[in-house]
């Protein structure tokens, strides 16, 4: 989550696949079943994607990215699907395979698209190792996500001057750029603590908080806190990924004591945070 550059290589590189028993899930690279069936954490995701593409030869190219963001979310037409007019958004961006080869194929299956669906028959091939709640997991990922998704990329796609109540209230693909280009070139922001810092953290966890679940959390609310503000956007979802399973937003989120971090209620994904450390 401090590693930007390393969380960008997880959402378009090439993922690897492999389970060691029933509560290992890091066949879901970088994502959770959530993210994948109710996409909560996109935004994080697509602005990271989109950050990494805009600054890739120095000077911000929204263009480029915004190409990029549309070959990555690529779901294929259905062969029953009419021709597009002009004036309809498209969710089939195979024509940016050429310009995007890791993020797109030539058949319009979308970086995102394979990944789930590779997840899915995954789970099924290997379902002696999965648990139930994984298996359980498997066949929404099979039978409804193409739906969904088709319609998610279309709206991605709503302008950010839409006048309709569509695009009031959907996360756009103008939003995460305009996000992007403030943010900037993707970072390390990796932070130590001293041996000092540790000892006070520790002293102040109570028990089913890992000192190592807490100690990236406040690193990264310490390397993303605004100039202006006490406060940062702590992206929940993407923090459930990266740690490998819901324990952090079900469980371990709450047992934050305000002397670490004040917390407000978490909403579609996020919450915000007030970190009180250093």
């Amino acid at each position: 989550m401090l590693n930007e550059i390393e969380e960008f290589k997880a959402y378009t590189g090439k993922p690897v696949y492999k389970c060691s028993g029933k509560r290992d899930l890091s066949f879901l690279g970088r994502f959770s079943f959530e993210m994948m069936k109710d996409f909560t954490g996109l935004s994080r995701v697509l602005t990271i994607i989109a950050r990494g593409y805009m600054f890739r030869n120095g000077a911000p190219d929204v263009d480029y990215a915004r190409r990029a963001l549309c070959a990555w979310c690529s779901i294929p037409d259905k062969k029953t699907t009419a021709p597009k007019e002009e004036w309809q958004f498209r969710t089939d961006f195979s024509d940016l395979h050429e310009e995007f080869p890791e993020l797109v194929d030539k058949t319009g299956k979308g970086w995102f698209y394979r990944h789930v669906h590779k997840v899915e028959r995954f789970i099924t091939k290997n379902s002696e190792n999965m648990s139930k709640t994984t298996l359980s997991n498997a066949e929404p990922l099979k039978t409804k996500f193409d739906a969904a998704w088709r319609d998610k990329v279309k709206q991605y796609q709503v302008s950010l001057y839409s006048p309709e109540t569509k695009g009031a209230w959907v996360l756009r693909f103008d939003d995460v750029l305009a996000d992007a280009l403030e943010l900037g070139p993707l970072a390390d922001k990796t932070i130590f603590f001293s041996d000092d810092e540790k000892e006070r953290i520790k002293v102040l966890l109570p028990d089913g908080l890992p000192y190592e679940v807490a100690e990236t959390v406040i690193a990264y609310c310490i390397a993303n806190k605004p100039v202006d503000s006490d406060y940062v956007i702590l992206p929940v979802s993407n923090f459930d990924a990266y740690f490998g399973n819901t324990s952090f937003s079900h469980k371990r989120l709450n047992l934050f004591p305000d002397t670490l971090l004040e917390r407000e209620k978490q909403s579609f994904g996020v919450c915000r945070v007030k970190p009180n450390f250093r």
